[in-house]
């Protein structure tokens, strides 16, 4: 045959770990058998026949080969025989393995798509060499409800924050540290933390959905107020700079420098009077700038925010700010307004050199929406949301980032089940990659969960951040 094969996953033309779960997948050719060769340069091939279609590849010799050949080329020869009996033999799917590898975990919340209320939603972990999955918590464990925003140090699984919602047990934080398990009295959103461990900056935010009468995605949130809160875990005191707090403002979506000198997040004008009204006016206009700002670990001491990157230049919505450990990059999404992006079909992952600021639209973009990224700890592995499978249902996958910033083709995190997600009605979200497990135990989450906090902030603020009167679009885009 002068093709490949269709694959279903699209295991072909990527950048694969060498420590990645096989990559299994369904032959999509009539057919009455299959025949599937799996060759490298060195190492012991590995030969699979099917009669279904279905391919799974064994895990021991498929890491062997693997190992064996990081850097090099690794090849899917698919031989399938027709109804008439003959055999034919496509083109060889050919995949890449990195030198690198990806970190060994990947933590995502999993629940169904939200609408107006939730259930069933859990955060996972994921052991990257296999299948292995494992409930971090679970929002049964304290009344059904819901918990999001999970974050770590860098990508350290010994520091963990979850925050959590319940009609139970109130809205409060888990700060999860060597072992042990503190519930803050406060509702943390979008949280970064230090690289340094002691402090976390934290957003809080008004968030309101509402519905389209039609379109590609229905669904829409707005952020009516949000400030950004710095917690120091030491003395357990919470404190917002002006900065960080503009009454004028938007804040949100901190992310830290790996030095930890800048403290990164999204900033837009409030452009309604009224903070309660969903949506508010001029909703669809609002566009966010990304901005940094210094700070002093040792001193405490926070310089002047500067924009990185506004929307007058761009013309877009900037969000979701994460930066390599090693410094250079810094990926984000862009999409037409707002603070949501895994509402906007537009939304797409951008790259910026920090060196230059210069930015680009990376090519492993989709026609549907691309949203919550992370970075491995080694700076070659992006691990990111998308819906491009369908549209609908959000999909978590790994893409290989070279030393040039240049992103390769992604694959979805591979399954046991080649067939996984054709019938999966859930979604991945938020997906972050960590060096090892989560060392915590799970009864130790729950029981946090369920009691009083052991730790009460005097939050600096009362609400999202002070009333102010709003900002003319007109004169915000002057």
């Amino acid at each position: 045959m002068d093709r490949e094969p269709n694959l279903s996953p699209d295991y072909s033309g990527a950048v694969i770990p060498a420590n990645i779960a096989p990559l299994n997948f369904r032959i999509l050719e009539e057919g009455r058998v299959y025949a599937v060769t799996v060759r490298a340069q060195r190492g012991r091939p590995i030969r699979i026949s099917s009669k279904t279609g279905q391919v799974r590849i064994p895990l021991r010799p498929w890491r062997a080969l693997l190992d064996a050949n990081r850097g090099g080329t690794l090849f899917f020869d698919v031989h399938m025989r027709d109804t008439q009996g003959r055999w034919h033999k496509f083109q060889p799917i050919v995949n890449t393995v990195a030198r690198e590898d990806i970190d060994g975990t990947l933590v995502f919340r999993f629940m169904r798509p939200l609408y107006s209320w939730w259930r069933q939603i859990g955060i996972y972990q994921r052991r990257l060499a296999d299948y292995d999955t494992s409930l971090v918590l679970h929002g049964r464990s304290f009344g059904g409800g819901c918990l999001n925003c999970h974050s770590f140090v860098g990508n350290d699984p010994g520091t963990m924050t979850i925050a959590l919602r319940s009609a139970t047990y109130g809205s409060h934080t888990l700060l999860a540290h060597d072992g042990t398990v503190d519930k803050i009295g406060a509702k943390w959103g979008y949280t970064a933390w230090h690289p340094s461990g002691r402090l976390a900056v934290y957003s809080m935010n008004k968030v309101n959905q509402f519905f389209h009468a039609g379109g590609q995605e229905v669904r829409d949130v707005v952020d009516l107020d949000s400030a950004l809160v710095c917690y120091r875990v030491e003395s357990r005191q919470a404190t917002s700079p002006p900065e960080l707090a503009d009454k004028n403002r938007l804040e949100t979506y901190p992310a830290w420098s790996p030095d930890g000198k800048y403290l990164y997040y999204c900033s837009a004008p409030v452009l309604w009077q009224d903070r309660n009204t969903v949506p508010p006016e001029h909703y669809d206009e609002v566009k966010y700038d990304l901005r940094r700002i210094a700070y002093d670990v040792d001193t405490d001491q926070w310089g002047q925010a500067e924009t990185v990157l506004s929307t007058a230049e761009t013309g877009l919505s900037i969000l979701l700010p994460r930066i390599s450990p090693d410094g250079r990059f810094l990926v984000f999404c862009m999409c037409r307004y707002g603070c949501f992006p895994v509402y906007q079909p537009s939304s797409d992952l951008y790259l910026m050199d920090l060196s230059t600021r210069q930015y680009r639209k990376l090519a492993i973009n989709s026609e549907f929406s691309e949203s919550w990224h992370s970075w491995s700890s080694n700076s070659r592995w992006l691990a990111f949301s998308s819906k491009r499978q369908d549209g609908l249902f959000t999909r978590t996958y790994l893409a290989y980032v070279d030393e040039t910033g240049t992103a390769h083709k992604p694959l979805v995190l591979p399954q046991r089940d080649p067939a996984y997600y054709d019938s999966l009605l859930e979604t991945y979200s938020m997906p972050e990659l960590v060096r090892g497990p989560i060392p915590v135990r799970r009864s130790l989450l729950a029981r946090a969960a369920r009691a009083r906090p052991s730790v009460t902030p005097a939050l600096p603020l009362t609400g999202a951040s002070p009333k102010a009167p709003p900002v003319d679009p007109r004169q915000e885009r002057e």
